[in-house]
């Protein structure tokens, strides 16, 4: 069985950066997709960007110039680069893997923006 740990979160003032990472154990490192959600206070969970096996990506609208999306497969890991940060981008970021046809979720980890 899987297990996937964000770490990175935190407070940053409105144009700033955080990377977060995404660690996975307990298992195989080869996953088909891998991707980053979040759910802001009061709203529904939503994709932010996801990659796949052969390194394509896909961002969501509200992100896409802002954030990059990266994995090492070597390290089993994955990471999200986040740049020009606003205010709605507050919300628990979540890690997520796939291999078909399992999913698996990290536990989440706070991304705060000041204005």
């Amino acid at each position: 069985q899987v297990r996937l740990v964000e770490s990175g979160g935190g407070l940053v003032q409105a144009g700033g950066s955080l990377r977060l990472s995404c660690a996975a154990s307990g298992s195989g490192s080869s996953f088909n997709t891998m991707g980053w959600y979040r759910q802001a206070p009061g709203k529904q969970r939503e994709m932010v960007a996801t990659v796949d096996s052969a390194g394509n990506t896909i961002y969501a609208t509200s992100v896409k110039g802002r954030f990059t999306i990266s994995r090492d497969n070597a390290k089993s890991a994955m990471y999200l680069q986040m740049n020009s940060l606003n205010p709605e981008d507050t919300a628990v970021y979540y890690c997520n893997a796939a291999l078909f046809p399992w999913t698996y979720w990290g536990q989440g980890t706070q991304v705060t923006v000041s204005s």
